[in-house]
């Protein structure tokens, strides 16, 4: 592996560093569908077929976020078509997601979100719904849409709109902060990152290639939302770390677990980063604990369940030391540099192994879903 080329044109320098601290995932790591490359190639004829980029160069940039490699990492034993349908949809998210953070942030630019959202979760829901603007993207997402509903159950389609609703709606809400000048407190930052990051958006595409049924009544019972959005923030925390220098250039600073940290302990972004390590980790540890007392109960809908969540876990974290769009940044780089890639390494043990919850009362309920 090679660093990241951080100094090709760009010698601004990073506020937490390039080596990143060690990966505690006590996962089977490094996964990936056999079929990742025939997923990819026929992703990008997707694309260009709809014409998805305006030019060569977001083409690139486009390109560069290796959305079917995070696909086929994240389910490494998928069925092929459902993948290549989730892969689309992620290529479609990340190029929704860098809309969202080039807005500049005001109360139009969180309002614009929030109505997008609201539009695009029922372009998905009922055909024809007409609700976006003419051109290639919206032929795009039409024909992408109506897939999605010949192959998802109508509680996997309820499933995954909501993820929609919920993905936008943090978006939404971060905008507005970054309107108001706001960086949130810990508690008010985690509880609205679940959303913003698109936990269930993803996992629902987890299950629906895994061919996994989990009984609405198990998959919203407490301890299985609680077991969810732990592994949202675990993987919440990777991304803000691996995708930090890639938005190091916004003003204000961007709302990650990195800079809140910093903000409410006094302490600069790398003296912070220790904290997110234990924070991650002590979370990782519930997590796992969780998934033995549930796995111990389950059936094995809910035990394959548990294991996919798992497989998400560790292939973003695989997934995103690779891809150019983190390790070759745009603010750094005029175009992506194929190959480069986070140096990264993988703990043996938890840095914080502490069972108890932390002070954080948006998370402190999941740690009450243990048997005493």
């Amino acid at each position: 592996m090679t660093l990241a080329p951080v100094h090709i044109e760009n010698d601004r320098p990073s506020r937490i560093g390039w080596r990143l601290p060690p990966f505690y995932c006590p996962f089977p790591r490094d996964l990936r569908h056999p079929e990742a490359e025939e997923i990819e190639a026929r992703c990008v004829k997707w694309l260009d077929a709809y014409g998805i980029y305006s030019d060569a160069t977001e083409r690139a940039w486009g390109l560069a976020t290796r959305a079917a490699d995070l696909a086929a990492r994240t389910v490494p034993f998928g069925e092929p078509e459902a993948l290549v349908l989730y892969a689309e949809w992620l290529y479609w998210a990340f190029a929704a997601d860098d809309w969202h953070d080039s807005a500049a942030p005001s109360a139009r630019a969180a309002a614009a979100i929030a109505e997008h959202g609201a539009r695009l979760a029922r372009t998905v829901e009922a055909p024809g719904s007409a609700l976006l603007p003419p051109g290639p993207r919206t032929e795009a997402l039409e024909e992408l849409a109506g897939r999605t509903r010949a192959m998802l159950t109508p509680v996997q389609l309820h499933r995954f709109t909501h993820g929609i609703r919920e993905w936008t709606s943090g978006a939404a809400w971060e905008t507005a902060n970054a309107a108001r000048g706001v960086m949130p407190s810990l508690d008010q930052f985690a509880a609205a990152r679940l959303c913003s990051l698109g936990t269930r958006f993803l996992l629902s595409w987890c299950d629906v290639a895994n061919g996994i049924d989990v009984p609405a009544d198990v998959l919203y019972s407490a301890p299985v939302r609680a077991l969810t959005e732990a592994a949202g923030f675990v993987v919440s925390c990777d991304n803000d770390v691996f995708s930090y220098n890639k938005d190091d250039h916004l003003v204000p600073w961007e709302q990650n677990v990195v800079n809140v940290l910093a903000g409410q302990r006094g302490r600069t972004p790398a003296e912070a980063l220790p904290a997110v390590s234990a924070l991650r980790d002590r979370t990782m540890v519930l997590f796992v604990r969780l998934r033995d007392q549930l796995a111990r109960r389950g059936d094995d809908q809910l035990r394959r369940h548990l294991v996919a969540v798992e497989h998400w876990i560790a292939g973003n974290i695989a997934y995103q030391s690779r891809a150019p769009r983190y390790a070759s940044p745009r603010n750094r780089n005029s175009l992506p540099v194929e190959g480069a890639s986070y140096d990264i390494s993988y703990a043996d043990a938890p840095c914080d192994p502490s069972t108890e919850p932390p002070p954080v009362p948006a998370l402190a309920w999941w740690w009450q879903q243990l048997d005493a």
